[in-house]
Parts: structure tokens; sequence; C-alpha cells
């Protein structure tokens, strides 16, 4: 009796054993999918950031060259409507949508500079287009880290064991921050 007894316990021993290590492999999982979901929304809120940033400064770089060209008003308006499109989107799809708008603008507005040459040469001029290129510099990073993000998540869901956690949470593939499909494309500058 004392040796059923015995055996008894080893066998509940081992399955509890067996049950807290599914226990902490779940958690583990689970605490790391978390990690890389909020991963991934803090890389979301860098670009952002640096949307809103180029999307600041807008508005300056606007009144400079309307203030020492002869400004398109057609420019101005696609601008504006961009800006606004950005700054009322909602959800990373919207988002890079209205910030492909807002590229798209400020490169028309670039190409109406080149017209003036007087324009180019002044003082505020200048510093708001090294601090554009600068924000357009800081965008593409956070982009690639956003990117990076994306991958390591889409990752982890998708291997196993970790994928049937992350089916049980509801968790699906994050979408890539990709470019406009003509962004391959240098823009056209005609001078004439």
């Amino acid at each position: 009796m004392k040796k059923t007894k015995m055996n008894l316990l080893i066998g509940l021993g081992i399955v509890g054993g067996i049950i807290l290590l599914l226990v902490l492999w779940y958690v583990g999982i689970f605490n790391s999918l978390i990690r890389l979901n909020e991963e991934v929304n803090n890389k979301w809120a860098q670009v952002e950031t640096q949307y809103q940033r180029r999307v600041d400064l807008i508005p300056n770089l606007v009144n400079t060259v309307k203030g020492a060209a002869n400004f398109e008003q057609t420019t101005f308006e696609e601008i504006t409507k961009a800006r606004s499109q950005w700054q009322t989107a909602s959800g990373t799809e919207a988002k890079v949508k209205a910030a492909n708008n807002v590229e798209s603008a400020l490169g028309r507005l670039l190409v109406v500079v080149e017209n003036y040459p007087q324009l180019k040469a002044t003082q505020n001029y200048l510093a708001l287009q090294d601090e554009l290129a600068n924000t357009e510099n800081k965008i593409a990073v956070e982009r690639g880290r956003f990117n990076d993000a994306v991958r390591n998540f889409n990752a982890k869901i998708k291997t196993f064991p970790s994928n049937i956690v992350a089916g049980k949470l509801g968790y699906v593939d994050r979408t890539y921050f990709n470019a406009k499909p003509e962004a391959e494309n240098a823009p056209t500058v005609n001078f004439s």
C-alpha cells in the first residue's frame, strides 16, 4: 500500500511538473508576443512623430515660397489638402496613404521652387529645406526600424510553437511600410 501511495505521489509530481512547464512555456511565449507587438506599435509611433514633424514644417515652407515667388494656387491647395488628410487619418494604412500624398505634394512644391532661383538663395528657404531634408532622413530611418519590428513580430507569430499562442490571441500579420508604387521613379524637374 505504501508503495502504491509512493508511486501515486511520484506520478502526480511528474504530471504537476509537466503542467508547470507547459504553463511557463505558454506564459513565456505570451509575454514575448506582447513585447513584440508593443515594439511594432512603438516603432510606428516613431514614424508618426517624424511625419508630424514634416507636416508641421510644411506651413513655414509654403509661406516662405509664397512670400518670395509667384506661388501656384493649385500646388498650395494640394499641400493643404494632403497635410489635412494626414492629420485626420486614423490607422496605419490610412496614415501611410496620407503620408504618400504629402510626399507627392511636397515634390510638386519643390519643382515649383526650381523655377525661382532667387527663392533658393534666401536664408529662410535654405534653413527650411535643410530641416525638411533632415526630417525626410529621419522618416526613412524610422520606416526601416518599423519594418524590422514588423518582420520580427510576423516571424514570431508564424513559427512553431508560438504560432499556437499567437492564434489564440488573435494576432495576425502586421503590414510593412511599403513605398508608393511610383517611388522608384525620380521626379522630373523641368527648367523651361
